[in-house]
């Protein structure tokens, strides 16, 4: 096996844990290879697409009953999926290439895990988490929807912000999580065929195909028990733990650079 599989299928298993964990996908991907020094197809954004392809199918398999709920029966929770999707389609249409090219650094990472961070903590003592999903509206798919287009930038996390979004809107920690995944669905989806070009014709990136598929296959196994671990934990536990990761990782992060200049 080469070390650029060995490098796909670690990484994946990143994504798939991070994805999910309210710490940010994106910082870890960045920030892994930028500290290790790895160079070449698993350092870009057509491989973070990739892995987001394995989430995307962890998402499908453990929630299908509530698709195939909403597909058929749940039309009015589907029209508000599709509302709280389009801020985050529109982000990522206008936005993806300056956030690629300019974004993706140590430093803005840091701050992105620093402030998130915050907002986490702020939420989780004014929220009555009364609320469940039957109980949103429009109004309320709106704000969680600009709050996932927020997480375009890296360090924010879609995840712990569109949760933190629920909270605010007093919505309970579980069906606040719920929410955020099924609203995920779509976004990881779309942005895996914006992307299809890069993945199938290079774009400036190698491509090799069972690199690519380690990463997948790491990134679905991983992803599927941290989404069964998180819908246990969110039944009990507050973001809290996840905020004082954030916080040492973004000085951990700082600290680093500082060694390294």
């Amino acid at each position: 096996m080469s070390a650029e599989a060995l490098q796909s299928i670690l990484l994946g298993a990143v994504q798939g844990l991070t994805e999910f964990f309210p710490v940010s996908s994106t910082a870890h991907l960045v920030l892994i290879p930028w500290l290790f020094g790895w160079h070449g197809i698993t350092e870009s954004m057509s491989f973070d697409i990739a892995l987001h392809v394995g989430t995307l199918l962890a998402l499908l398999l453990y929630f299908y009953k509530d698709w195939l709920d909403i597909l058929l029966k749940k039309h009015r929770l589907l029209m508000l999926l599709i509302v709280a999707t389009i801020p985050a389609a529109v982000a990522g249409k206008l936005l993806d290439n300056f956030v690629e090219e300019t974004l993706r650094g140590p430093l803005v990472i840091a701050v992105g895990l620093v402030v998130g961070g915050f907002v986490m903590l702020y939420v989780e003592r004014i929220g009555t988490k009364k609320r469940t999903i039957p109980d949103m509206d429009i109004y309320d798919c709106i704000v969680v929807g600009i709050a996932q287009a927020i997480a375009i930038i890296p360090g924010v996390s879609r995840s712990g912000i569109t949760i933190s979004a629920g909270l605010i809107l007093n919505i309970t920690r579980e069906e606040a999580a719920r929410f955020s995944f099924l609203m995920s669905t779509p976004v990881v989806g779309g942005a895996a065929l914006l992307h299809g070009v890069k993945l199938l014709y290079g774009n400036g990136t190698d491509f090799e195909l069972n690199v690519f598929l380690c990463g997948i296959a790491a990134s679905f196994i991983v992803g599927l028990i941290a989404i069964k671990f998180l819908m246990a934990f969110f039944k009990k536990y507050s973001l809290g733990v996840f905020v004082y990761y954030r916080f040492v990782l973004a000085g951990v992060i700082v600290l680093l650079l500082w060694l390294k200049h």
